[in-house]
């Protein structure tokens, strides 16, 4: 844009002026043979050949190692060790059933006339309840009470009663009139013998101290000091300096 002649006019700083970033250059590689940077010395390449077809695998007849010999192959022979397996079980025979000891019945055999038959027992049903037995049941009789003196036909024990408290004529009753030990009043024992010292405890006095309000560090307003000056003291944020202004260097002694 054009400058107006009021405007003023800075000289250009050669700081502000950047060029590109090392990332801007592009350079020839060090690696390979192809595009390989001239003024560096390059190291010998090699390459990997491609895979041989197969017609010139058949012209080779050797089967490599595929033969399986057998462990129990040694330079002198088979092992004659003896070998043994395991096969399954065997159907078992029916030319001849043997009977087991359940399968016999000794008690259902006919008795001999010389055999002795030990007592057997059967277990019935139960039997139907009598509703016609008029005969009531232990739990419906109730027998009468055997305490007190009112059963005309057992014999029974003394019996007291206790009657009430009589005013009159009674043995609590205090004809005499004579005092009980709590009507006497006992006697200062500081009438007839020393007197020991006596204290008393006051109340609490308070400490003597100032009443007077005095104010707290929130009543003052030290900003109004217009009173004996002619303003506050006041601050302000500067302009950010330039990053191109040359450092003073001040000389220093040795």
């Amino acid at each position: 844009r054009t400058l107006s002649p009021m405007e003023k006019k800075y000289p250009a700083i050669a700081g502000k002026e950047k060029g590109p970033g090392p990332g801007r250059y592009g350079l020839p590689p060090t690696i390979g043979f192809v595009g390989h940077d001239f003024t560096k010395p390059t190291s010998p390449a090699y390459s990997f050949h491609g895979r041989i077809s197969n017609n010139m695998l058949s012209l080779d007849s050797s089967p490599g190692p595929l033969y399986h010999v057998d462990a129990k192959i040694t330079r002198f022979g088979k092992d004659g060790t003896p070998a043994y397996s395991m096969l399954s079980r065997m159907k078992a025979q029916k030319l001849f059933s043997t009977p087991g000891p359940g399968t016999y019945s000794p008690e259902k055999a006919p008795l001999c006339n010389l055999q002795r038959k030990p007592p057997s027992y059967t277990m019935g049903r139960r039997t139907r309840y009598r509703t016609v037995d008029p005969v009531p049941a232990p739990n419906k009789y109730s027998l009468p009470p055997l305490l007190g003196s009112h059963i005309p036909n057992k014999r029974a024990s003394a019996s007291y009663t206790m009657p009430g408290t009589f005013s009159t004529g009674g043995p609590s009753e205090d004809l005499a009139k004579t005092p009980g030990p709590c009507r006497y009043n006992s006697t200062d024992p500081s009438v007839y013998r020393p007197r020991q010292p006596a204290f008393s405890m006051l109340g609490r006095h308070d400490v003597p101290k100032d009443k007077t309000k005095k104010p707290g560090p929130g009543t003052y307003n030290p900003e109004n000091v217009t009173a004996h000056k002619t303003r506050a003291p006041a601050y302000s944020m500067g302009v950010r300096h330039s990053e191109f202004v040359t450092p003073l260097v001040v000389g220093f002694s040795d």
